[in-house]
């Protein structure tokens, strides 16, 4: 079968779904992942044939995605800081406005940085791994409280030989964490659950509502548990780096007040929305 009718497959099946751009998208990425192809291919060879075997993955991915299944968990992977990660079901996909976040932290510490960091809610281990790939003397630290998470987390370290401490840890409970450190990072639950009518049903049916959504009484319960934890573990002059909700700027700024954090900035991402804070302990 000519490879670009698989194409126009794609696009019939598909463009009432997800925007056409995203389905070209898609589609390069399928062909990526299963047949090693060039998103340019069809430029190059438009007339390229393809056998039975090669068609199958292909036309198994669009059934998946025509049920909303993340192309992440499709394929069983993404890219985060151009590193391939390992994801799937049960574990948060990496956004490419979290590679913000560590690219702020990189730009904040010295290559040669020897400073302990942990990562709260690491998922796929996605912020830890692309902290410690470019900042390598760094004594990496991350936790979760999904035993999956911790799973696909030490898989990733372990294909990226590095080396990560991980913990399987619940935030919310009262076991405390003797762990003396310079840098705090997370990614924690922020979506308040009024705002899940506006999310995709990529999100909403299959990524783990645990690790999306907080309540609407209490959107920073996250972020109180891991400024409490810092209290005893982060050291004076230490910096916490948080992703947010862009609508809860300002309660976060003084939650950062109210823990004695100083030099708080605010900062936004790559669809210039407010949504990575930092303050350093005071």
């Amino acid at each position: 079968m000519l490879l670009r009718e698989i194409k126009n497959i794609y696009h019939l099946e598909l463009d009432t779904i997800y925007p056409k751009e995203e389905v070209d998208s898609l589609f390069s990425l399928a062909l990526s992942h299963y047949l090693k192809f060039d998103r340019f291919i069809l430029a190059l060879h438009p007339n390229l044939v393809i056998s039975k075997e090669e068609e199958q993955p292909l036309f198994e991915v669009l059934a998946a995605l025509k049920q909303h299944v993340p192309i992440q968990y499709i394929l069983g992977e993404t890219l985060f800081m151009e590193i391939p990660i390992k994801v799937g079901a049960g574990v948060l996909i990496p956004r490419p406005e979290t590679e913000d976040l560590v690219r702020w932290i990189l730009e904040d510490i010295p290559e040669d940085a020897k400073f302990t960091c942990l990562d709260v809610g690491t998922g796929s281990g996605a912020i830890a791994i692309a902290l410690k790939k470019h900042r390598p003397k760094l004594d990496m630290h991350a936790l979760d409280i999904s035993k999956r998470a911790i799973e696909i987390s030490q898989e990733n370290a372990m294909i990226h030989k590095m080396e990560i401490h991980l913990l399987e840890y619940d935030i919310l409970g009262e076991n405390p964490l003797d762990l003396p450190l310079d840098i705090v990072v997370s990614n924690p639950p922020y979506v308040r659950e009024l705002e899940q009518d506006s999310m995709a049903p990529n999100v909403l049916d299959h990524e783990p509502p645990e690790a999306l959504f907080v309540s609407d009484d209490d959107p920073l319960v996250y972020y109180e548990a891991i400024l409490k934890l810092c209290a005893d573990n982060l050291a004076k002059g230490g910096f916490v780096y948080f992703e947010i909700n862009e609508a809860l700027g300002e309660e976060m700024t003084a939650l950062l007040k109210k823990y004695s954090y100083s030099d708080i900035q605010l900062k936004k991402d790559i669809f210039e929305k407010p949504r990575m804070i930092k303050g350093r302990k005071s």
